[in-house]
């Protein structure tokens, strides 16, 4: 009766074949996961920033949108080292300032008045963040939204957030979140050309 089965030299070109396409499979897919946590750290922002002019509108109160970071560079958590950073990807959303006060519980009362918070996380390793006022070089960390949705701290807001990878490189995408005074704001790709809907206008 004939035996049937792979034989040793069938099995090392089936093992040979799939490490051939590993390889080629391999560079796009970490090119693809790079991009996809650009995306999802500049989707975070702007539910913060959404949150924050929301709240101020609901409450007809001035609410704020922090970066924050933690003194130890914990990014799965918040806690009360925490200073305001114009290159985090953490935010918190509250009335104050919430430096050296990020771990405290949502209030409407208790300083620093949280809304709510959002630690950047190990899911976005390797992402780049630069907040910048509108003169596109000055570090920012906060915007201010009043009563009707529009930005009370025009003079030293945050106006451009950038987004990208911590290695550069042009294989990774680059995405911005550009907030006007009037308290707009937008995702967009400086990459694109300037007659492009995605395109940045700062």
């Amino acid at each position: 009766m004939k035996s049937r089965g792979f034989s040793l030299v069938e099995l090392m070109v089936v093992i040979a074949i799939m490490a051939v396409l590993l390889g080629l499979v391999s560079p796009s897919l970490m090119d693809w996961m790079v991009n996809l946590r650009i995306r999802n750290a500049t989707d975070a922002l702007l539910n913060g920033l959404q949150q924050a002019r929301q709240e101020a509108v609901r409450r007809n109160q001035n609410v704020s949108f922090w970066l924050v970071t933690n003194a130890a560079g914990d990014t799965s958590s918040l806690d009360n080292t925490c200073t305001l950073s114009g290159s985090s990807g953490s935010w918190v959303v509250s009335v104050r300032s919430p430096a050296g006060g990020c771990g405290s519980a949502p209030s409407t009362t208790t300083a620093p008045m949280i809304v709510s918070t959002h630690p950047i996380g190990d899911g976005v390793r390797g992402v780049s963040i630069a907040a910048v006022q509108a003169d596109g070089s000055t570090s920012a960390n906060r915007v201010e939204f009043n009563g009707v949705g529009s930005v009370v701290n025009t003079a030293d807001h945050i106006a451009r957030i950038d987004v990208e990878s911590s290695s550069s490189s042009t294989r990774y995408r680059s995405l911005r979140v550009e907030i006007t005074g009037i308290g707009a704001f937008r995702m967009c790709d400086p990459a694109v050309a300037s007659t492009d809907a995605r395109a940045c206008k700062l």
